[in-house]
């Protein structure tokens, strides 16, 4: 499960996804073209996981009138922590069957 094969894939993935966010550092609109939907869903998840029910990841439990509520700072790390275990199974999905593949 921590092979390097799969470390190595997180990384890449990571890193593929910090360099789509890249030049959204210089052109704002960027986020407002069809890309700015992978980059903004896993922000969103966020207010995902507070309608399935878990407590504490949104101010003021998520009721803040005709606006949206921020984060949480355990609300930030728990997405964070969950997008990482999501993204590492996808990782270790993907070492796993290019394995099979170079073992055939």
């Amino acid at each position: 499960m921590l092979k390097t094969r799969t470390l190595k894939i997180l990384a890449l993935i990571l890193f593929s996804y910090g360099l789509l966010w890249l030049p959204a550092t210089f052109a704002p609109s960027y986020v407002d073209s069809p890309i700015g939907i992978l980059l903004i869903a896993p922000l969103l998840t966020v207010y995902l996981l507070h309608k399935i029910g878990v407590p504490g990841l949104l101010e003021h439990n998520g009721l803040c009138g005709w606006g949206w509520c921020s984060p949480t700072a355990f609300g930030w790390l728990f997405t964070a922590a969950f997008l990482l275990v999501v993204i590492w199974v996808i990782a270790w999905a993907i070492a796993g069957l290019t394995t099979r593949l170079t073992k055939r």
